[in-house]
């Protein structure tokens, strides 16, 4: 389904070398052809020092086992100097292997440049090296060595923008290690308090860099499932929202598929279908299933695109852990719709909604009965749920009542105009058909 593969649109806001993650999902999942991919990978290559992993790729895709020459001799450059970098802040780095040594220094509080020039001959320029040196490592792909070089540089330098450079390489480093995902969360975290600092960036700068982040983000709190609630919490906050609905309405996506993954959904349902009502210039099958069943109240339209829904969850590399979930999670939301407007439901039909068989359906909503706790009895012989009621407050059911009502205008109104519609095709055929009309 590469109609709705946005991986161009996000590669536009992430380093290639997260980009490059992005195209090795979509050789997984056969999206594009094996030539376009390995020449979207080359090309995110070229300006990088992961030259045998250009090469591996450039004779995979040519079918040759020869390579060009300029790619020869730059391998043969970043080898030179990946030997020759260290040398050039040796008394730094020979400091910054000792760890006893570090220790030490940072309980007595001396693990800073004023400390290390006075007494151990290290620079300036040194602590300059080591930014360069962190910055070829991360180009050459050796991604541990430059989260822990970048992270003495942020201890040793008091240089606001090399810092937040430093800590956007160091994001990129941990989400591309895949290993300590905790400290790439704590990093993003930081480096959102950092860019709102307006002594370090413009107003505009800050938009793109919350664009930045937003994106980058989608790598750290869509791997963990606590992490989606902290998306949404972001996403939602007024200045990211801002940003969202500036530069990168796209991110709807996400967002749509964070809430209804989310175990307080319900808190967030009335905000995101507002957001998705409002926005007009992005959709795809996820936000407009949302559309389909809390602006428009249109189950045949919210089924078929819960149907189309499975295949970008699958495709798309940061929702498909998540794409039982959200089919489970969508059902539950049509099913609960449904029943605000009907008090007795046929299972056929409800099936129907939730793309099930009768059994599969039956067997489902026996267990949202036992597991939800919801006052409802199912009727085998008749193929039947019987909704009950409580008995809440009266000025409860009064709004209940109120809310019920207005579903249910809005569903017949619905139901009334896709009458006429057929109604009017039917004639016009018939007038055709008798030659009277063309």
């Amino acid at each position: 389904m590469a109609e709705y593969d946005n991986t161009k649109i996000i590669g536009r806001f992430l380093d290639r070398h997260l980009a490059v993650t992005l195209f090795e999902h979509l050789e997984a999942k056969k999206i594009y052809s094996d030539e376009e991919i390995l020449k979207g990978k080359l090309a995110l290559l070229f300006d990088t020092n992961m030259v045998d992993f250009a090469m591996d790729i450039y004779k995979k895709l040519y079918q040759t086992e020869e390579v060009p020459e300029e790619m020869k001799a730059k391998r043969a450059s970043v080898i030179s100097k990946l030997k020759s970098l260290p040398f050039q802040s040796e008394p730094l780095m020979e400091k910054l292997k000792d760890t006893s040594f570090i220790e030490r220094l940072r309980k007595e509080g001396n693990f800073n440049m004023n400390h290390l020039k006075a007494n151990y001959g290290v620079k300036d320029e040194h602590l300059d090296d080591l930014f360069r040196i962190a910055k070829f490592q991360f180009e050459c792909g050796n991604y541990s060595a430059t989260a822990e070089y970048l992270s003495f540089f942020r201890e040793l330098s008091n240089d606001p923008e090399k810092n937040l450079a430093a800590l956007w390489g160091k994001l990129a480093a941990e989400i591309l290690i895949m290993e300590n995902m905790e400290q790439a969360t704590t990093d993003l975290e930081e480096l959102k308090e950092t860019i709102e600092n307006k002594s370090i960036s413009t107003p505009l700068g800050q938009l793109q860099q919350r664009a930045w982040v937003i994106h980058w983000s989608l790598f750290v709190y869509f791997g963990d499932p606590t992490g989606r609630g902290r998306f949404v919490d972001l996403i939602f906050s007024e200045r990211y929202m801002n940003t969202v609905q500036t530069t990168c309405p796209h991110i709807l996506r996400y967002l749509t598929a964070a809430v209804v993954t989310n175990k307080k959904r319900k808190t967030y349902l009335k905000n995101l279908v507002d957001v998705i009502e409002q926005e007009s210039s992005y959709k795809d099958p996820i936000t407009e299933f949302i559309e389909a069943l809390y602006i428009k109240f249109d189950f045949e339209t919210a089924q078929q695109k819960l149907k189309e829904c499975e295949r970008v969850l699958e495709n798309d590399y940061f929702l498909n852990v998540i794409q039982e979930e959200f089919i489970e999670n969508a059902r539950l939301f049509i099913f609960e719709t449904y029943c605000k407007i009907h008090s007795c439901i046929d299972i056929n039909m409800l099936a129907q909604r939730l793309d099930m068989n009768g059994s599969e359906a039956e067997r489902w909503i026996v267990n949202l009965i036992r597991n939800a706790k919801l006052d409802a009895k199912i009727d085998s012989a008749a193929g039947t749920v019987l909704m009950g009621s409580t008995q809440p407050s009266v000025f409860q059911q009064l709004i209940d009542k109120t809310k019920a009502l207005s579903l249910k205008v809005i569903y017949i109104e619905r139901e009334h105009a896709r009458s006429k519609t057929r109604s009017a095709v039917a004639e016009k055929r018939d007038i055709t058909e008798d030659g009277s009309a063309v």
